[in-house]
Order: C-alpha cells, then structure tokens, then sequence
C-alpha cells in the first residue's frame, strides 16, 4: 500500500494505474477508521480496480474548534486497517497542503437548509469543499460514500450533478453494532450508561419501520412515536426527528414519495445521527437503515 503525502505523488501513482486500464475507486475519510469505513472500500472493489483513500482531518467543517483539535488521530492503526481492506493508495495531506492562500468554497443550497445543515451552520459548505478539491486531485471513476451521513451523501450527490463531475456516487448501507447503533468514531466518547441508552436511536427507526409497514403515512404519526422512543433514552438534546423527500430533503407531512427519515441527539456530550431511507416497492415502501 502506497502513502502519499503530497498532491502530485498522488496524482502521478493514479496516473500510472489509469494508465494501466485501472478504473479508480475513492473512499474520502478524516480517519479513525472502523468497520463502516472499510465496508465502503468493499463496495468500492465490486465496481474498480484501483483503490484511493484519502486521510484527512478537514478543518473548515468544524463549528467547534475544540472539537477539531480533540478529533482522534490514530494513522499508524488506520494504515493497518486500510491495507488490510485492501486499499492501494492513502492519500495523507496537512492542512497547510489543502488550503495555501484559499478564497474558495463550494455550497449546495436547498438540501443542506434541514437536518443536521439546520444545526450545523457552514459544515456542509466546508464538506463540499474539500470533498471537490479531493476529486480533483484524485479524480475518481467512482467514490463511495455511507448512508449513515444521508444528508452529506445526497447532497454530495446534487453537487457532482450541477457541477458536471465525472464521477460516479454510490450511497452504500450503514453498518451497525451487533445491537443496532450506527457505527461511528463518536461512540468511543459514549460511557456505558449513554451508550446503552442511545440504541433508542435505532429502535425509533425501527418502530417508523413497522408504522410504515402497516400502513402509516403521517409524518406526524411516525415522527411522534419515534420521539416517543428516543425521549425514554433521556438523551440530553434532541436536534430534530424529521421526514423529508430523498430529492431535496425538504419537510414532507405525508410518505407519498422517495423520502428520508432522520434523526439527531445528543447523549452526554456526544451528538448521534441516523436515519432511514424509504423507497416505494410494489404498492408499498421498503425501509433501509
């Protein structure tokens, strides 16, 4: 496995595989890597043939400094896991490398008003932005990005749609715990306590799965008992429980469409996303979370 530290080694090692008629595969990471991430790398294999990580902790998509500066950084171990999911390439810049003298930003208005882009003033506008500059420098066939952060992938998704970027997206499944949280490197800041009480995350979902199946198509009626479900978590704050159209990510009061159920709370200091994408399926909605 290569590491590359600078952009035109990374250029210059993509060029001599797309020379050798590698389709290029991505999987844009800021580290810590778990399950979830080397899950992405996997699909990534089913469609290319050459594999780029990149490893870079983005400092423009943080509200809070603080948590910049306390974001894990474990790369020797990331290496590990990289190489064994069978990466061929990490892209390892600074932040000194990615933003020289930068004025430039990249926004996606509309699907980022909602969800977390309602509570997160300028991440997404951060997210875009390197996630371009990355596909610059790597210039993939195709990258891969999780469900988990639907909001981040479907917008990311409408980006590469209006600027006419040759890359293909592919929204790959959350992967879970064994008990049904979503993994994510913020769970390592959970104490027992806030980490058993947070499956009601996952529970709410699945409980909207079951309304749905029999038939419930109020937003209202979903969103209430998933709420429900999670305040008996006692989570510290609940950002939101929201149904929105998978197209725009706009509020929908009524499942009629391709739509999105989503939710964020805080336990402890922790702040936890999930969500549940709801696609029609013969004269009814498959769930997948």
């Amino acid at each position: 496995m290569i590491i590359a530290k600078t952009i035109e080694e990374t250029r210059a090692h993509i060029a001599r595989a797309r020379a050798a008629g590698k389709r290029i595969g991505f999987v844009p990471t800021m580290g810590y890597l778990h399950r979830g991430h080397t899950s992405l790398v996997e699909v990534s294999k089913r469609h290319t043939d050459f594999q780029v990580m990149s490893i870079f902790v983005n400092k423009i998509q943080f509200n809070d400094p603080k948590d910049y500066v306390s974001y894990p950084r474990e790369f020797e171990r990331d290496f590990a896991m990289a190489r064994e999911a069978g990466v061929d390439l990490v892209f390892l810049p600074d932040n000194e490398m990615m933003y020289v003298n930068h004025l430039t930003h990249v926004d996606v208005d509309l699907v980022t008003t909602q969800l977390c882009g309602a509570h997160r003033e300028g991440h997404f506008r951060g997210v875009f932005t390197v996630v371009t500059k990355l596909f610059n420098i790597v210039q993939p066939d195709v990258s891969v990005f999780g469900q988990k952060d639907i909001q981040q992938a479907v917008s990311i998704e409408k980006m590469v749609f209006d600027l006419n970027q040759p890359v293909k997206i592919i929204i790959a499944p959350t992967v879970r715990e064994d008990d049904g949280l979503a993994m994510s490197s913020r769970n390592k800041h959970l104490d027992a306590t806030q980490r058993k009480n947070a499956l009601v995350i996952s529970q709410s979902l699945g409980e909207a799965r079951e309304l749905i199946a029999r038939g419930e198509r109020g937003a209202a009626a979903i969103l209430g008992a998933m709420r429900r479900i999670v305040e008996s978590g006692n989570p510290q704050k609940i950002d939101y429980i929201s149904m929105v159209r998978y197209i725009d990510l706009q509020p929908a009061d009524t499942l009629a469409e391709k739509s999105v159920i989503a939710l964020a709370a805080f336990f402890g200091t922790t702040r936890l996303i999930d969500n549940m994408v709801i696609e029609p399926a013969a004269g009814g909605f498959t769930c997948i979370y």
